[in-house]
């Protein structure tokens, strides 16, 4: 019998984590596989762990990781992907958003379809604002193009996968993760499964446009160098509009002789360089700031506390 690790991150989901539980066995348990929970405590500030605790008192498939503090999603889909031990493994958030039965469907794909992945994407965005609506779609054409990674528009992180591909993802230890981009990035063969996207079942999201827009840098970033490349090129064109700007200003100044007139435009020229070099500072420091994190090879996670130390 196969069996099925599924790896949760959690972070103040103590309103969603007992609708989950219970969603989550009315599907399994008509799956002819074995199955483990992997919960992992993302530093929550609300009763998540301890609900993570009973939970693994009350049902020994049911483990659990806590970390020391927050280090957000993407270190605890890590920690759940190392600690996972199935065939195959998948992940998903504790808020229902991904369907639960559609990991019959993905179980099928890879047992009978010879798929390797099986992944979850959203064919609308239902319940966002305009904001993240026109956002979301603005990132994933704009990342389609300068990145050489696949980046599918609406890709969730619910997916099922074989061990070798875990294997692959987990192999990789960078610490600043974009998980999507990871995924596309070990290859293998993926088969996408469509649904409406779905509320919250409880509880609020912490998924702010802030963050969102800090994620979606970490993602260009961490598979792309073209924003390297555009400030190199934005530097060559405007070097060269100001060689011949400086030119026409001599041969005005020879002709006409009033060198003082037109110092608005000069004050406008000014502004719009010194904003173009602090973008240019600002894309290479962005670099360079991950790679500062990269080279001090801090651990991506850190655990306090797992089932085992329960007494």
């Amino acid at each position: 019998m196969k069996k099925i690790s599924i790896v949760v991150p959690c972070y103040n989901e103590e309103e969603a984590l007992p609708f989950f539980y219970q969603e989550v066995e009315k599907i399994v348990s008509n799956m002819k596989v074995e199955v483990e929970y992997i919960f992992v405590n993302d530093g929550s500030r609300d009763k998540t762990l301890e609900l993570l605790r009973e939970l693994a008192k009350q049902d020994k498939k049911v483990r659990y990781i806590s970390f020391s503090r927050n280090f957000g999603k993407e270190a605890a889909m890590l920690a759940g992907l190392d600690a996972a031990s199935g065939d195959y493994i998948t992940t998903m958030d504790a808020d229902l958003q991904d369907p639960p039965e559609l990991l019959i469907e993905m179980y099928h794909a890879l047992e009978e379809e010879d798929y390797d992945i099986c992944a979850a994407k959203s064919k609308s965005r239902n319940g966002y604002s305009f904001l993240r609506k026109t956002f979301t779609k603005w990132f994933y054409k704009i990342i389609a193009h300068i990145s050489k990674t696949e980046m599918v528009d609406g890709a969730r992180d619910f997916r099922l996968m074989k061990r070798e591909v875990v294997d692959a993802i987990i192999s990789m230890r960078e610490y600043n993760r974009y998980s999507k981009g990871l995924f596309s990035f070990v290859g293998f063969k993926t088969k996408w499964l469509e649904f409406e996207n779905k509320e919250r079942v409880a509880g609020t999201t912490t998924w702010n446009f802030w963050k969102l827009f800090k994620y979606a840098i970490d993602g260009i970033v961490a598979f792309s160098t073209a924003p390297l490349i555009v400030s190199a090129l934005a530097g060559i064109i405007l070097c060269f509009a100001s060689f011949l700007m400086i030119i026409f200003i001599v041969v005005r100044t020879l002709i006409c002789g009033d060198p003082v007139s037109g110092w608005p435009s000069l004050v406008c020229i000014i502004f719009f360089l010194s904003g173009i070099q602090l973008f240019a500072t600002g894309v290479i420091g962005e670099y360079l700031a991950k790679l500062y994190l990269e080279v001090k090879n801090r651990p991506i996670y850190i655990v306090k506390e797992t089932e085992k130390d329960l007494k």
